[in-house]
């Protein structure tokens, strides 16, 4: 049975695969499907197991990477002619259709849309197929059953390769005036009392593949009374052509006109209902439209839906203002619960003279972390120092134009009365802690390395326990205070220092004045650098690198993540990158030496009594950057060893990495004897990977927010959320705050994530979201750099500064307003980004 047709009562998963079987089914109970047949995993498994290709298919995969097996299977299909009695049969299949019809061939595979798995969209599907076409068209469907994405797939949810074959589907295409998905349930909420429904012009393509917004409409159940719709602004549309199909713009006049009417919705609703019945499931379904009536492509299970989710969301406590800038740099994923656990203890320490009583000064939305500013913006205001709002904006950077950030609704006087005897405190701990940080950042290194090193060897739980008591939480608190100490010393000296060069300066000469902070020792914030340089030159080895630098990265809080010291992959990447620059760095330093000399000498002939004075303060204002950014180093190099103290726990109790998704607390009391916080880890991976499948959230919240529904919004703005709904405009020029001076042209290469990084060539201009200490390897290899995120005090102005390379951050638009492959001009002295050529 190589060719059965369509409504085939034995079309089962084994004989046709989970999308036949699945089309069968409906066809049998009478929903609307176009015609077609199937050609079974029979055809398939008579085409492989000629002349020894499913041996070779075997080897290929067993020993190569996906993209090296995928090519080899390619060409194995290729060079094989389809038996001539399935030819044959294809074709007079094709031709019960009718003269000639023009169909659509889709895989059907043996592992594919399961209730569990759909694999959707890791085989091929071929549009507009006709006549002689169609036996190749139905081979190539064959071979993607080994394309990369299939066979990473399958590896990934352990399915064997040699239990997978593959039918294939032939249909008629419907030349369709409107298609689209719909859902019988809500796949956000899991509600199975409404149908949600995609819908666009033209065949499906456009809406399966992503590229245009269709409309969307929520329907209830039963009934079909729309309870929510949106228009989207349907750009293009997938049309059918005589060589296959293409995109085109859609008319104008259909842009933002409804796809669907009321009593259409209903309709689709109806079929909605009798899938769902059916299946006794939830149900993902394809539809198209032709002169008004209705068909169904397709139908798999909606998998994972209405698991039971916790709610990540401190923007309902309150309406404030919420940024993600300069910490949120540093802890830019969504964090798992014991992650956000050790942070809270972390910001109870290194920020308590931000805590306000009754307010949390930091917040956790949808996973990501938050700054409350309106708890620092209150406190100002409340205490007359409103005119110096300015300096907020140094360290958490500018905040979008004419935006008012709400205050905390409570009387001035409690605020004052509040936050006094906590300036008294931190005033006393910072003059304690700056009496012990020299010995501390003299000993550290060494303590947490040993402190790492046993919690990583603990026998026991008990022992494990103890150890967290007695000396991994005590350290840990005492690397925070030493932070809040570093960052505090000198008062606003970090701030004001700047501010006064610029007057006497001018902006350039003042950033290449205050360079230097790595000269009399090793800045933290290069070390990575510095870091590979070494061990290019072979002056350490690589257990001295991992050792003395692998605890800095992109991910460096999130403790569920391995550090760049235990990735030797990771080592061997940036070692590769860095004999690509040609010894850049080394000339950058150089680069930036000679300029700090020369304007050390324009300010000595302008200002001949200042030199002195000012030559002291910025040796100060250098010893403070130093102290900051190696104290911060250390808190990096404690959350390495609270990440051993939770795998060793994770070995001990044989729960393993589902420890992540416990609190602190709770895994303390799992080490202890008490298992029941274990019965809350389902939960906590449903909602942590809810949150993480979402895009990043705006830099900027104000008032309530939901991570989902903000996700599903087309119109949705990266820069900003203001639930109050007086979002200002989005600016077509790029400005920001000038990071580092310079101007440069050159090509921008946008990227995701530091993972990226290999995609940024030699003299190409960075530009990102954020950056972190994770993305300092490659910026040798930058012309300029140019974030969304950031203020003078973050690490691309930093980083850059010390390199000598231009940088404007804190744009807020330019990964939104610039285009990878852009030529552009980056002014890091007036903080502008210009395009020059558009690519």
């Amino acid at each position: 049975m190589r060719i059965l047709p369509l409504d085939d009562e034995t079309a089962d998963l084994a004989l046709t695969g989970g999308k036949g079987a699945s089309l069968a089914r409906m066809a049998r109970a009478g929903l609307p499907v176009p015609g077609g047949f199937h050609v079974t995993t029979e055809a398939y498994r008579d085409f492989v197991a000629r002349d020894g290709l499913n041996e070779q298919i075997m080897e290929a995969v067993s020993g190569a990477s996906p993209q090296e097996a995928s090519r080899r299977i390619a060409e194995l299909f290729a060079a094989r002619e389809m038996p001539a009695g399935l030819v044959a049969g294809i074709r007079a299949a094709h031709a019960a259709l009718g003269d000639d019809v023009p169909v659509a061939v889709r895989s059907s595979a043996t592992a594919e849309d399961l209730p569990d798995m759909s694999f959707a969209g890791q085989q091929d599907s071929y549009l507009n197929i006709r006549g002689d076409a169609l036996p190749d068209a139905v081979r190539r469907c064959w071979a993607s059953l080994w394309t990369a994405r299939a066979i990473a797939y399958r590896v990934s949810n352990g399915v064997p390769h040699d239990d997978v074959a593959l039918a294939v589907v032939v249909q008629e295409l419907v030349d369709a005036d409107a298609s689209g998905i719909l859902f019988t349930a809500d796949p956000m909420t899991g509600a199975r009392d409404r149908v949600v429904i995609n819908a666009s012009w033209g065949l499906g393509e456009a809406v399966v593949g992503g590229q245009v917004t269709p409309d969307a409409v929520v329907a209830a159940l039963p009934g079909g009374e729309v309870v929510e719709e949106r228009i989207g602004d349907k750009t293009v549309m997938t049309v059918r052509t005589p060589g296959g199909t293409r995109e085109e713009p859609v008319p104008g006049e259909l842009r933002r006109r409804p796809v669907l009417d009321r009593p259409q919705i209903a309709r689709l609703t109806e079929i909605a209902a009798r899938i769902e019945e059916l299946y006794g499931t939830a149900m993902d379904v394809e539809w198209a439209r032709r002169e008004g009536a209705f068909l169904v492509l397709q139908a798999r299970p909606i998998t994972r839906l209405g698991r039971q989710v916790e709610e990540w969301n401190d923007s309902l406590t309150g309406d404030y203002l919420w940024t993600s800038a300069n910490l949120g740099e540093a802890i830019p994923d969504v964090m798992t619960p014991c992650t956000w656990s050790l942070v809270q203890i972390f910001i109870g320490e290194a920020m308590s003279s931000s805590r306000l009583p009754g307010f949390a000064v930091v917040g956790n939305i949808g996973g990501r972390f938050y700054m409350n500013l309106s708890v620092a913006f209150s406190v100002a205001r409340a205490v007359g120092m409103g005119r110096r709002l300015g300096a907020i904006e140094q360290v958490f950077g500018r905040l979008p134009s004419g935006l008012e950030v709400p205050s905390l609704p409570v009387p001035r006087l409690r605020i004052i009365r509040a936050v006094l005897p906590l300036a008294v405190t931190i005033r006393r701990r910072v003059a304690a802690g700056t009496r012990a940080l020299s010995g501390f950042l003299a000993t550290a290194r060494g303590r947490c390395e040993t402190l790492r090193e046993r919690a990583s060897t603990a026998a026991t739980t008990g022992e494990l326990a103890a150890l967290w008591e007695a000396e991994l939480l005590p350290y840990f608190v005492e690397a925070c205070r030493m932070l809040e100490t570093a960052g505090r010393q000198g008062g606003t000296a970090l701030v004001m220092t700047r501010q006064r060069l610029y007057r006497l300066a001018g902006e350039r000469d003042a950033e290449a004045m205050l360079t230097g902070s790595g000269d009399d020792g090793e800045l933290a914030s290069l070390g990575t650098i510095v870091g590979l340089e070494r061990l290019a030159a072979r002056e350490i080895d690589r257990d001295t690198f991992a050792r003395l630098y692998g605890h800095r990265g992109a991910h460096e809080f999130e403790v569920s993540l391995p550090r760049p010291g235990e990735d030797p992959d990771w080592i061997d990447a940036q070692l590769a990158a860095l004999s690509a620059d040609g010894g850049r760095t080394a000339v950058l330093f150089e680069r930036r030496r000679e300029a700090r000399d020369a304007a050390w000498r324009r300010f000595a002939e302008r200002h001949p009594r200042k030199v002195a004075g000012t030559r002291e303060r910025l040796a100060r204002w250098n010893a403070i950057v130093r102290d900051r950014e190696t104290s911060r180093s250390e808190v990096i190099r404690a959350f390495w060893a609270l990440r051993a103290f939770v795998l060793r726990a994770g070995e001990l109790t044989g729960h393993g990495e589902d420890l992540f998704l416990l609190s602190i607390q709770e895994i303390l009391a799992v080490l202890r004897g008490d298992d029941a916080p274990l019965a809350r880890v389902g939960v906590r991976r449903a909602t942590y990977e809810r949150y993480a499948a979402l895009p990043a959230y705006p830099t900027v919240i104000v008032g309530r927010f939901d991570p989902v529904r903000w996700a599903a919004d087309p119109d949705r703005r990266r820069d900003l959320f203001d639930a109050r709904g007086t979002l200002t405009p989005v600016s077509d020029t790029v400005t920001g705050f000038p990071g580092s001076p310079g101007v440069v042209e050159g090509v921008a290469r946008l990227l995701d994530g530091p993972e990226d990084g290999h995609r940024l060539a030699p003299g190409e201009i960075l530009v990102t979201t954020l950056t972190n200490i994770g993305w300092t390897p490659m910026f040798p290899r930058a012309a300029a750099v140019v974030t969304d995120m950031g203020a003078p005090l973050s690490h691309a102005s930093i980083v850059a500064r010390e390199l000598g390379i231009p940088a404007v951050v804190g744009t807020g638009n330019a990964t939104a307003r610039l285009r990878d492959g852009d030529r552009i001009r980056v002014d890091g002295e007036r903080g502008t980004v210009e395009v020059l050529a558009p690519r």
